[in-house]
């Protein structure tokens, strides 16, 4: 094989796999607090936020060391003269998971950077406007100066970024750091300072009580009454003159039901398991909010391969900026239905984005539902690697700025995690397949039989590529077999001519001819057409005026057949 048809191969297709269930459960409900009980809940959460920031700035001191290094203990006891000890060990353990976090997001943009640097490198190394194998040089002098400088600024990012991983100092902005740089254009907010500084300070609040097994209801920090849905809380030892309830607690007025999935919440709390409790307040809503969440057992999923045994259909979906392209797939491979787009309109806040697809991801639920379908076919998108060199691999100039923007703007993570949950609680499955090629393969073999199949509903590039990941999904290949009839064999032009594979029988077993009275193995006999009686006779005179052809009689009395 030469070397230019051995780099036409296509690349290796990774096996289809079943997205793990989520490990954990998280539920809201609304704090509808009085006026007494807000300024109250503001001054425990400003006191225990600050605690819980030096705490925080005490473990990114200590730098990247072991677990029985991290004076964990001497911080908490230090923490609990000032609030108590269950708090301490809530911020504590936050401050642990906070430092892990951030470094991992630094480990994640090391690599990013140094992909992005080779990228560059490599391409440097070939002169403009020519190609040596694979790498193209860019195309002029200008492109490439500004090249050399971006070069500079990645090498320089990665220094810090590496010299930040050695000392084990992440950079982290308690609040977020898109709110403090908001900081410097409340104009372009629209906020004025008393706003900000209202945002600014409920975010940095620490009001996050740690679940405990054998404690009432699962917590003993802040407990919730499932009997009558009372909400009290542990006040900090500064702040126990505040106390409304014995042994130093703060009892709210109001009552929380927790609608959504309380037959999982109780069976917790009644039981005395863990079950953890934040308060959170949304200043620009004028909001409270009570999360309740805990972890869940393992659940052992059906493979794919396992799944394409029973004979299951599967809903395959292409993701895209904007909408959903789906089609349901059969057990055998085959196109059911209509194609199906769901619109996802990615534009406005955060907020309606995010609920715009949980309203996209109900209605394919619903779709999967209501078609029997035992799960959910998507690709297993990850486009970090994408974004990290983008301006190097993903087209140049307005065309490239483009498509890089419609890469940067599908949601692929948020559409996976909320995907997961949702579909596991209705009892579907999440299939996640290669995306290598199904667009390609998928217009290619199945555009053409999605248009005769679907006559009134137009059917796109990306609904072939659904079906291709449906296929996938169930272990079949993408490619269609030549030869295959159509699904409107009897009216469509066209003939089956390959699609079964005939197998050669060995010499001296070759059948005899098959005559109507050819015994039958099993027992049976061929029945003669003659011999079937007919048991409702056509009473009507169909000749319609023409004679009757000789040798017909009455079929009902002669058995024979006209």
């Amino acid at each position: 094989m030469s070397k230019r048809n051995k780099q036409r191969q296509p690349r290796t297709i990774a096996a289809p796999f079943t997205v793990a269930a989520p490990a954990g459960a998280r539920i809201r409900e609304r704090l509808r607090p009085t006026a007494a009980e807000e300024k109250v809940l503001l001054e425990v959460g400003r006191h225990l936020g600050r605690y819980a920031r030096a705490d925080l700035a005490e473990r990114v001191r200590l730098g990247q060391v072991s677990a029985k290094n991290t004076r964990r203990a001497v911080r908490k006891k230090a923490l609990t003269a000032v609030s108590s000890s269950r708090w301490a060990g809530a911020i504590t353990r936050a401050s642990e998971d906070q430092h892990r976090l951030s470094m991992r997001a630094l480990y994640d943009e090391r690599t990013g950077l140094r992909r992005a640097i080779t990228t560059i490198r490599t391409r440097l190394a070939v002169p403009c406007g020519r190609r040596t194998g694979k790498v193209r040089g860019y195309a002029d002098p200008a492109e490439r100066f500004h090249k050399q400088h971006r070069l500079a600024v990645l090498t320089a990012r990665l220094a810090r970024v590496e010299r930040r991983i050695e000392d084990g100092h992440p950079s982290i902005v308690v609040g977020g750091r898109r709110l403090a740089k908001t900081r410097h254009h409340l104009d372009a907010a629209q906020l004025t300072e008393a706003q900000w500084r209202q945002r600014w300070d409920a975010r940095r609040m620490f009001l996050t009580a740690d679940g405990e097994s054998g404690a009432p209801f699962g917590n003993y920090t802040l407990t919730v009454d499932p009997h009558d849905g009372t909400v009290s809380l542990v006040l900090p030892e500064p702040l126990r003159h505040l106390a409304n309830a014995p042994r130093g607690r703060y009892r709210l007025s109001g009552t929380v039901g927790f609608s959504h999935r309380r037959e999982e919440w109780l069976d917790r709390v009644t039981t005395n398991r863990a079950v953890r409790y934040d308060i959170t307040y949304a200043p620009e809503r004028g909001r409270w909010y009570l999360d309740a969440s805990w972890s869940t057992e393992t659940a052992v999923l059906p493979t794919p391969p396992e799944l394409a045994t029973t004979g299951a259909r599967l809903l395959g979906v292409d993701l895209n900026a904007d909408h959903l392209a789906a089609c349901i797939v059969d057990a055998h491979g085959n196109p059911v239905g209509r194609p199906i787009t769901i619109a996802t309109e990615p534009t406005g806040p955060a907020s309606q984005r995010d609920g715009r697809l949980r309203a996209a991801i109900s209605e394919l639920i619903a779709i999967a539902e209501t078609h029997g379908c035992t799960g959910i076919a998507i690709e297993n998108l990850g486009f970090a690697d994408a974004r990290a060199t983008g301006r190097e691999t993903m087209g140049r100039g307005r065309k490239g700025k483009r498509f890089r923007r419609t890469v940067a703007g599908i949601p692929t993570g948020t559409f996976r995690d909320r995907l997961r949950g949702m579909a596991y609680h209705h009892g579907l499955l999440v299939v996640a397949v290669d995306p290598a090629y199904t667009s390609r393969w998928g217009g290619k073999y199945w555009q053409q039989p999605l248009d005769r199949q679907s006559k009134t509903t137009p059917a796109t590039g990306h609904h072939s590529a659904a079906v291709a990941i449906g296929r996938r999904g169930l272990g079949h290949r993408i490619r269609r077999r030549p030869g295959v009839p159509r699904s409107d064999q009897r009216i469509a032009i066209g003939r089956a001519t390959g699609q079964a594979v005939s197998v050669p029988r060995p010499r001296g077993t070759t059948s005899p001819p098959r005559t109507p009275g050819t015994p039958i193995t099993g027992g049976k006999t061929r029945v003669r057409h003659g011999d079937q009686l007919v048991l409702f006779p056509d009473l009507e005179n169909r000749s319609r005026g023409h004679p009757a052809r000789p040798g017909c009689g009455d079929s009902a009395n002669t058995g024979q057949h006209r």
